[in-house]
């Protein structure tokens, strides 16, 4: 081979390994640069407990205990649906309905009440609901 054909063989191979390592730099950065960088977004959660221990008392900061005729009427729709229930408190719940809290045969349960008065569900403490009724409303 030639000079002249070793110094175009040469060049050849040069810019060859520049534009490979231009590439193989771009590549890198675009792949740095892609990256998506997600911020967590706000998880819906429970406002902090303001009564932490007393169970007789809201255990959120967005329910207020029942009282006067409401607090009976939301008892009495508890105590129908579960006779032998002791309950440990009444309020409201965030969802705008009502809540009884009762102990029943050892378990803890929520049980929902509508704003006629009817008990529109029962939720185990912690857990998925138990039953659930329906009511037109």
């Amino acid at each position: 081979m030639n000079s002249k054909k070793i110094g175009s063989v040469t060049a050849l191979l040069a810019s060859g390994l520049v534009a490979g390592g231009i590439l193989a730099g771009s590549m890198t950065a675009n792949a740095a640069d892609s990256t998506t960088t997600t911020t967590p977004s706000a998880v819906a959660s429970a406002p902090a407990n303001p009564n932490p221990g007393d169970p007789s008392k809201p255990q959120r900061a967005d329910e207020s205990l029942l009282t006067g005729t409401t607090a009976s009427k939301v008892k009495a729709a508890a105590l129908a649906k579960y006779p032998n229930a002791t309950v440990i408190r009444l309020e409201t719940d965030s969802d705008g309905v009502y809540e009884a809290h009762v102990t029943n045969a050892g378990s803890e349960l929520i049980v929902q009440v509508g704003k006629d008065f009817t008990v529109t569900g029962t939720q185990a403490m912690g857990g998925p609901p138990v039953s659930s009724t329906t009511t037109q409303g």
